[in-house]
């Protein structure tokens, strides 16, 4: 079997292991949802035995608001500080040493009910999200370095397979006869120690990134064994020779901080399409359609929503692993595209079902299958594919703070999606998803003019690609900062 294919024991360990951290993303997203009430009762609880009088129900909304969406303000600060651990500490060090955070906010969450703390839970939630931002770099820039060029768009899907399983678990465990209840969400809220445990005992096993050992670190004989190891094969010279090219690349070009990235015309483009591919994710409604699901399904008179928007969570697992086969077949373009433009055509169904809603009562149903569609078409392409693609549009130089702006714009959009939703909500109604349609069209039209094919290309192909575009301004460039993006002289 080709080595460029093969999956090996060492591969599947080192992947399944850091979507561990993909997967406690996923869990601190969708566990707050469901014990809602549980949660505000012991708040209102807490309040009453504080200041012996009933909470007022804007007191209430803000304390628990700010219990949501400090999750994802931790989120900010997490993704941006990417840079910080990934080129000092390594990509697998730095995964465990992000288990210190999880285990705090798992202490804070767990133990904030017997400490009558609301305070706890809110600082649990922000600590939390500060691990979940640090995951959605590292997790994807680790799995993308150590993966075989063939499989690692097949396995950059699995970041996002993570999340939505972690999506998926929080709905179960959050139901009122798991852990959704009076006694168990504290224990609900701390589950997240168990995976940070199991992490913590696996990665030690796991192999540092080939690509930071001899690019970084300029570890020649280590990065050969660890490659050995990953790939299931002596011969390792063509990974090698990619990865010495790299090297040779980014030693004329500086290290690119934040600032230089944006600074640099040369990395305009592959900035642009990184961020505005994670807005593509944020802003395609999938938010809001979790958070509109369990209304619907209560509107189509079905008994228990909770296990509808439960389906949904499997629908979009399933669909997750739909694309993990589909995508080093279609591409990672075509996949995008299909799934803005299928996002499209099931928010305009939704809209129009959720305007007939009270007229005909089997428009219900039409609304149950757009959602199924909606969800579906995500995991098909703007779910999966934002999160890898950006490891695969810049070099090893450039990558770390690339990673962290485009993490800084995903959270930013999910946190103004999150804080925004219900005013715009209560403003348009149904007609609410009209706004998603429109911006799904817009970011099907920067995508398809727009964004490069990256299935099958080594990194340092993918980078010249951009150097050759940038280069048809060489003039205004020095040849150094043209280097910088990629090579295509050989070794």
């Amino acid at each position: 079997m080709d080595s460029g294919k093969q999956i090996t024991f060492p591969l599947m360990l080192s992947v399944g292991t850091a979507v561990i951290g993909s997967l406690q993303f996923g869990y601190n997203t969708g566990v707050i949802n469901a014990p809602q009430t549980t949660i505000e009762k012991f708040i209102n609880v807490t309040w009453n035995e504080r200041y012996q009088e009933l909470i007022s129900k804007s007191s209430l909304t803000a304390i628990w608001s700010i219990a949501v969406a400090i999750f994802s303000v931790g989120g900010i600060f997490g993704s941006f500080s990417v840079g910080l651990f990934v080129n000092r500490f390594g990509r697998r060090n730095s995964m465990l040493m992000a288990n210190v955070l999880a285990v705090i906010a798992a202490v804070l969450m767990g133990f904030s009910k017997m400490a009558s703390s609301w305070e706890m839970l809110i600082i649990g939630r922000f600590v939390v999200g500060l691990y979940s931002g640090l995951s959605t770099g590292f997790v994807p820039m680790y799995v993308g370095e150590v993966s075989p060029t063939a499989l690692r768009g097949a396995l950059g899907t699995l970041h996002q397979l993570g999340i939505v399983l972690g999506i998926l678990i929080a709905q179960i465990f959050g139901l009122e006869v798991i852990m959704g209840n009076d006694d168990l969400w504290p224990l609900l809220l701390g589950f997240v120690f168990i995976p940070s445990v199991i992490q913590c005992a696996l990665l030690p096993l796991c192999p540092e990134s080939p690509r930071f050992l001899l690019i970084n670190k300029n570890e020649e004989d280590k990065a050969k064994s660890v490659l050995k190891k990953l790939r299931g094969t002596t011969d390792v010279s063509g990974d090698m020779q990619e990865m010495k090219e790299e090297s040779r690349q980014m030693m004329r070009e500086k290290k690119v901080t934040i600032l230089g990235l944006f600074r640099s015309p040369l990395y305009r483009q592959p900035l642009l399409i990184a961020v505005i591919l994670q807005l593509s994710q944020q802003l395609s409604g999938i938010n809001a359609v979790f958070y509109y699901s369990t209304r619907i399904f209560t509107k189509a008179g079905v008994e228990q929503p909770v296990y509808a928007t439960i389906g949904a969570g499997v629908v979009n697992t399933a669909f997750t692993v739909v694309s993990l086969f589909v995508v080093e077949r279609a591409g990672r373009r075509s996949l995008h595209l299909l799934g803005l433009l299928g996002m499209a055509g099931s928010a305009i169904l939704m809209t129009i079902a959720l305007a007939l809603l009270d007229q005909l009562k089997w428009m219900s149903y039409l609304s149950i299958v757009a959602i199924f569609a909606f969800v579906a078409f995500f995991e098909i392409g703007p779910g999966p594919i934002p999160w890898f693609i950006v490891a695969e549009l810049f070099s090893q130089g450039p990558r770390p703070s690339a990673i962290a702006v485009a993490g800084f714009s995903n959270w930013t959009a999910n946190f103004i999606v999150g804080m925004c939703f219900q005013y715009v909500e209560e403003l348009c109604g149904p007609y609410v998803f009209v706004i998603f349609t429109i911006l799904l069209l817009v970011f099907f039209i920067f995508t398809y003019f727009r964004v490069p094919e990256t299935k099958g290309r080594t990194f340092d192909d993918i980078a010249a690609g951009f150097r050759q575009t940038a280069s048809m301004g060489a003039e205004k460039h020095s040849p150094d900062e043209l280097n910088s993006l990629g090579a295509d002289s050989q070794l």
